[in-house]
């Protein structure tokens, strides 16, 4: 129904020099489609007041409204061109009018669950690269043509919406930061089951993926009324400090349904631990933090184990905010099993004596494209030390790439598998007594013949290349010899 309008909406950007990847493409498309998803509440709300003969205050003043200066309709409901702005007239309206009124939200209004407040936040991050107004004319007809009125038009431009989350993926190194495989967001949710009542939180949010599926999740039972408003205000938190990826989150979770998402703009690791309290803690915690970061030493303060690394920062984090009987699925590393630096070991040994780490998910290379690190799913539930763990090794029997990703059938085995924790060909259980309790060392052999999940020490490597470099050595002394 809407493909179309999304092509034709990126063959304009694509003519615009501000406007060079997929994430400049999304970040574009975003604004103008939540200004377009908020006429659509407006009007909801407005025609909602009159039937019980009321009368609807407004979000937007007049002159900010959808209908005023980007789409103005005539008596037809069509749009009426001689009302329209176009060319330097809109490029100015928007960067000179439009942008600022919208950026004082943010001071006009302070309840961070609130859509006024998030108005304020989305447009104070994000800035308007369309430099033709000849072109932002274009794209907004375009925009125009998209409805969110009905379930059905909501399901689809969500579907079109994590396509473009996923191309952003795909797109290189820092777009993997947005994107997590969502057969495997599904499969997570699926071993840590969340039910209706409970808080949901990623502390990680990217482009919400793992609170938009577990929404899906959740939404499919049979729901009371109730059920529904506890669905929509007080099960879902998230935090994200990148400006882009927290204005994709909002607009990701209000097309799958979330009116107002609680997302926070924060940086999550500026939070001290110490200062967490009984209330400040969640249920279920789902998550995919990124890895590789190196984090300042003032922030490192906030945390009992100190270290650069952002995903170990963010799995202190994580055991933090569960409340005790909470359940967690982080991916993380899989270098994590088995560092030897104190940092490591100190926190296996902090998961280890705190969480009942239950269950380990052993990801191949290429699940995430263009990340280039293999990947671990670490599911515990926090109040009671692990005495067992169960492995699986995941193997689609593939190769994993753009053309060739992960999907769900690759991940059932997996999930019937451990709702037993049940031996396999793949799978296996490690006894924790069993274990270096100095290092705690999770790196594990498959007794039944599996691959060993073995991680060389970087002087191993350094040794490597160095005698590959005396073989080439040797190698090319001889054909110098022959010449």
């Amino acid at each position: 129904m809407f493909e179309q309008a999304f092509k034709n909406i990126d063959d304009i950007l694509w003519k615009e020099a501000g406007c060079t990847t997929e994430l400049d493409y999304t970040e574009q498309t975003s604004w103008l489609l939540f200004l377009k998803y908020l006429d659509g509440l407006e009007q909801d709300r407005a025609d909602e007041a009159a039937l019980q003969g009321k009368t609807y205050d407004y979000i937007l003043d007049k002159p900010y409204r959808w209908e005023t200066w980007a789409a103005p309709k005539g008596a037809d409901g069509q749009i009426d061109h001689n009302a329209t702005l176009i060319g330097d007239d809109l490029r100015d309206f928007v960067n000179l009018k439009l942008f600022p009124y919208l950026q004082g939200f943010t001071e006009r209004f302070s309840g961070s669950n609130t859509i006024e407040y998030k108005i304020g936040q989305i447009f104070v991050e994000i800035k308007n690269k369309i430099t033709s107004g000849y072109n932002m004319r274009g794209i907004i007809d375009h925009v125009d043509e998209l409805k969110f009125r009905s379930q059905t038009e909501k399901h689809e431009l969500s579907h079109l919406y994590e396509a473009k989350i996923k191309n952003m993926g795909n797109a290189g190194r820092n777009g993997g930061e947005y994107y997590t495989p969502r057969p495997l967001i599904r499969a997570i949710i699926q071993v840590v089951n969340p039910k209706i009542g409970e808080r949901i939180y990623d502390g990680a949010v990217g482009s919400a993926g793992f609170l938009c599926e577990a929404f899906d999740y959740l939404k499919s039972g049979d729901l009371t009324t109730k059920d529904l408003v506890t669905l929509q205000n007080d099960t879902f938190t998230g935090k994200e400090k990148k400006s882009l990826a927290y204005v994709i989150a909002i607009m990701n979770m209000i097309l799958h349904g979330i009116e107002a998402p609680n997302i926070i703009h924060t940086n999550t690791l500026s939070e001290n631990l110490a200062d967490v309290q009984e209330k400040d803690r969640f249920d279920v915690i789902l998550a995919n933090p990124p890895f590789g970061g190196k984090e300042r030493k003032e922030l490192q303060q906030n945390f009992p184990i100190k270290t650069g690394e952002t995903a170990f920062l963010f799995l202190q984090h994580f055991i933090k905010m569960l409340k005790a009987g909470g359940r967690a699925g982080v991916v993380i590393k899989n270098t994590f099993l088995s560092n030897t630096d104190n940092a490591s070991m100190s926190l296996r040994k902090l998961l280890l004596e705190t969480c009942n780490l239950h269950t380990v998910l052993d990801c191949p290379s290429g699940t995430f494209q263009g990340a280039g690190v293999k990947t671990v799913v670490l599911f515990f539930d926090k109040g009671t030390p692990t005495h067992k763990t169960w492995f699986y090794q995941l193997d689609p029997g593939r190769n994993l790439g753009k053309i060739n990703p992960l999907n769900d059938d690759d991940l059932k085995e997996f999930v019937e598998l451990q709702k037993t924790f049940a031996d396999s060909l793949k799978s296996w259980s490690l006894d924790i007594k069993s274990i270096d309790q100095t290092t705690f060392d999770l790196s594990a052999k498959n007794p039944d013949g599996g691959e060993e999940v073995v991680h060389r020490s970087p002087g191993d490597i350094m040794d490597e290349i160095a005698s590959l470099d005396v073989e080439s050595a040797e190698v090319l002394a001889k054909i110098k010899e022959l010449l």
